[in-house]
């Protein structure tokens, strides 16, 4: 039971400012696929058959955009502003292909912080390893509230 355990939570909406940036590489590996797949049950054969994919323009299987969506999140719930944040709104283009094994580089930046509805704005930039973009756009992020402290109206749901 977490209730009255110190959690590490992110910053704060007044401790972020526009312009904060954060970089970090990722690689997709087969077991991150097998992951995806196996929890969504997706069985794209664009994503997995090697014969199916070399007759498409992709010539071999891509990494489902979603898998890219949940790198960029996960960001987010990590560092940028960090736990207990929410993703409230995406608006993300993927003009390139990812293609497993693919290492990508992430570019996030704090855009704009609107306190008065508890949001920031980040920009989003992914780069594959020849230094095509394949994903680009904004996300409109929560981030933690101060924890209330805690009352015997707390349990009540318990």
């Amino acid at each position: 039971m977490l209730i009255g355990k110190k959690r590490k939570l992110g910053r704060k909406i007044d401790e972020i400012q526009a312009g904060e940036k954060l970089e970090f590489t990722e690689t997709i590996e087969d077991k991150d696929l097998l992951l995806y797949l196996g929890l969504s049950n997706d069985n794209n054969p664009l994503f997995i058959q090697h014969d199916y994919a070399s007759l498409t323009p992709y010539k071999k299987p891509i990494v489902p955009q979603v898998m890219v969506i949940g790198m960029v999140t996960s960001a987010v719930s990590k560092y940028l502003p960090g736990p207990g944040s929410s993703v409230m709104k995406t608006n993300l283009s993927f003009p390139h292909p990812v293609y497993h094994y693919d290492k990508l580089s992430f570019f996030l930046e704090v855009k704009e912080v609107q306190k008065d509805k508890h949001t920031v704005t980040v920009s989003v930039m992914v780069e594959n390893s020849e230094g095509k973009t394949v994903c680009e756009g904004l996300l409109d992020v929560c981030p933690p509230y101060p924890p209330k402290s805690i009352t015997t109206r707390t349990m009540e749901n318990f």
